[in-house]
């Protein structure tokens, strides 16, 4: 009986093997920024990165010109206000560099935030396309990550997750 049944297994693994195991592939960058919520979140932290940038022009400025004023007058200076006046520029300074990584740190937060539901809308595109096409999986071209995909065994799912995403 064992004999049986192992002879049964092996014949049928030939079989097992010739099934083809479909798949789609797609470019997920590509296709995010296509999407019309993404160039509105660009849009959106491009508008916000202008406000922060904006803000260290005006910051710098106003340290360039407490700075400048300081080398007019530093050698008119008795040493303890010449001091305090160094003290003032580096705190400003240390200030600005603070504030420059807290801007540069809160726009990649919100960037983050902001891709987030578009990136979610199109994994959800991408499941609902594999799914309904009776893919095994659906690939993710970008960065070369696949340099090749045999055209007779996956299909580019890219059109298919387009019109998903106009349902």
């Amino acid at each position: 009986m064992k004999k049986t049944l192992l002879f049964i297994i092996l014949l049928a693994m030939p079989l097992l093997a010739s099934a083809q195991t479909r798949f789609g592939y797609f470019c997920f960058d590509t296709m995010l920024k296509e999407m019309p919520e993404y160039v509105k979140a660009q849009a959106d932290v491009d508008n916000l990165r202008r406000k922060y940038d904006s803000e260290m022009r005006r910051a710098e400025m106003e340290f360039n010109s407490k700075y400048e004023e300081f080398l007019e007058v530093q050698s008119t200076l008795v040493p303890t206000i010449l001091r305090k006046r160094q003290t003032e520029l580096q705190d400003l300074m240390e200030k600005n560099v603070e504030f420059r990584k807290d801007a540069e740190r809160l726009l990649k937060q919100a960037e983050t935030d902001a891709l987030s539901p578009v990136r979610r809308r199109l994994a959800a595109a991408v499941a609902a396309v594999g799914k309904d096409q009776g893919y095994a999986f659906i690939l993710n071209t970008d960065n070369d990550a696949c340099p090749y995909i045999n055209p007779e065994m996956g299909e580019d799912a890219t059109e298919l997750i387009k019109a998903q995403l106009t349902k």
